[in-house]
């Protein structure tokens, strides 16, 4: 595990562990939430299990392959959801999702910029009595990086077939990948595309990024 990762887990650690502190001391009780009551010992397994969580090439293919029911939902500002968000994404805000529409055949994905206000997020949402929740543990800089901008980090097979296999749904989402082994050139900050740099049809799928001109986006790890 490289640095950046360790530096996600840790964001993504601490972002679930903040949401559970948060819910612990309502824990059973019945005033707690409207729709449900707080489990938090199942919650903090699921978390252990890493069942609370999709990766960005795992919600790549269920948009590619029109999942039912699938609600994708960013909660970070109005500002960075129309700079750039994931295709289909739809955005509310972190502090209105306990009073926002979902039913419960929908299977809602939850992203933020780095991953911890969505793992928060999810919590919330758990705490609500939905069950079919997730989140995208390293945020809209993971998609970016495994959809967008995937590269072959090395030759082996195995991780040659991983990368062929990301190089197919990072093209149709009109990504770039790289299987030239030189890895991106970045400090803490990584390129997002414009909103005025996106095709008008960039919701439909599949979304095509149209220009190179970008917006250096600092990581602020939520």
């Amino acid at each position: 595990m490289n640095a950046e990762s360790e530096r996600r887990l840790a964001r993504w650690l601490g972002g679930t562990a903040l949401g559970l502190a948060l819910l612990a001391p309502f824990a059973g009780s019945p005033y707690a939430v409207r729709h449900g009551t707080i489990d938090v010992p199942s919650l903090a397994r699921m978390v252990a299990r890493e069942e609370d969580h999709v990766t960005a090439l795992e919600l790549a293919q269920w948009i590619k392959d029109r999942r039912p029911h699938l609600r994708i939902i960013d909660v970070r500002s109005p500002e960075e959801f129309a700079a750039y968000h994931v295709p289909r994404a739809e955005r509310v805000a972190l502090d209105s999702l306990a009073f926002a529409a979902f039913r419960k055949d929908e299977t809602i994905v939850l992203y933020s910029e780095g991953g911890a206000h969505a793992a928060q997020a999810w919590v919330f949402l758990r705490a609500l009595g939905y069950e079919k929740v997730f989140f995208l543990r390293g945020g809209v800089y993971e998609w970016l990086e495994e959809v967008m901008n995937p590269t072959l980090g090395d030759t082996t097979p195995a991780a040659r077939a991983a990368f062929d296999r990301a190089a197919v749904l990072s093209r149709y989402f009109g990504g770039v990948p790289r299987s030239d082994l030189r890895p991106p050139t970045r400090d803490d900050a990584i390129a997002i595309p414009r909103a005025d740099s996106l095709s008008k049809s960039a919701i439909p799928l599949p979304a095509k990024i149209t220009e190179a001109r970008v917006l250096q986006v600092r990581r602020r790890g939520c």
